[in-house]
């Protein structure tokens, strides 16, 4: 595990839904401006927004957002912060999708309908009323180093995978005559909008997701009041953070590509 005191780069998590009429028009400015101060990870465009990690001097990074948050519709930027001991990513990297995070469940607008957001704060009290279904959003393998108590796990390989596994949640409660509570999470937020938003698009009407994700629970809530249950997953070298944010004990297996604590041992035979 890092000390806190040792990391010294800024590594910042961002996204914000937006409507971007033309995202190859801004890759080239955004992109030469990132390497010119220095910075390095993957920032996503498409004509629904932007998404990306990237890290860097602090210097770098203010300047970097401060361009992204002149773009149309990005003044309010969802960003997340934690500190890094060394460059967590190999190169700069901007890339035009068709979507910023992958569901292909057809047109969604996360801007005006996505599920109802609860703070960190008030996360614990919701998952906690015996009337809510709580889900974990993310693939097999971050779920297989941490969660929350008492979620369920989708078992999915892809995000693609979870229209068609919550469908089946769904005819299931329906057959049963139920109408929870739906409280979804994901590591930082933009999953969520999209999967409360498709959730809604079906039908269900009680649905929130935890603002900030993973990583803003893990930063406001204090160990001693957590329902965390061991790391959180990060798209970069640190591999897995810990509470305040701090970098966790994982590892990623050169043979599988799977993470995995660096001390016990990993069988991937």
């Amino acid at each position: 595990m890092t000390d806190p005191s040792e990391e010294t780069l800024c590594v910042a998590a961002l996204y914000r839904f937006s409507h971007f009429e033309n995202p190859c028009a801004l890759r080239g400015p955004l992109l030469g401006l990132c390497r010119e101060v220095g910075a390095k990870g993957t920032i996503l465009l498409a004509t629904e927004g932007i998404n990306g990690t990237i890290a860097g001097s602090d210097a770098a990074i203010l300047c970097i957002l401060d361009h992204i948050r002149a773009l149309p519709g990005c003044d309010d930027l969802d960003v997340k912060y934690s500190r890094a001991a060394a460059m967590p990513f190999g190169r700069m990297k901007v890339r035009v999708k068709q979507e910023i995070v992958t569901l292909g469940a057809g047109a969604l607008d996360p801007l005006t309908h996505a599920g109802m957001y609860v703070e960190p704060q008030d996360w614990n009290a919701l998952i906690a009323d015996p009337d809510t279904i709580l889900i974990d959003t993310r693939n097999e393998y971050e779920v297989g180093i941490g969660s929350f108590s008492g979620a369920i796990n989708p078992h999915t390989r892809s995000f693609r995978e979870f229209p068609g596994w919550f469908d089946t949640l769904t005819d299931d409660l329906k057959s049963q005559g139920r109408t929870p509570k739906i409280a979804m999470y994901c590591t930082g937020g933009i999953r969520c909008e999209k999967s409360t938003a498709y959730a809604r698009s079906i039908g269900m009407e009680q649905v929130y997701h935890l603002r900030g994700g993973i990583l803003r629970y893990l930063e406001e809530v204090s160990a001693q009041e957590s329902l965390w249950q061991g790391a959180c997953f990060v798209f970069d070298e640190r591999v897995s953070v810990i509470h305040g944010l701090a970098q966790g004990d994982h590892v990623m297996c050169r043979r599988c590509g799977l993470p995995h604590d660096r001390i016990e041992p990993h069988d991937c035979s």
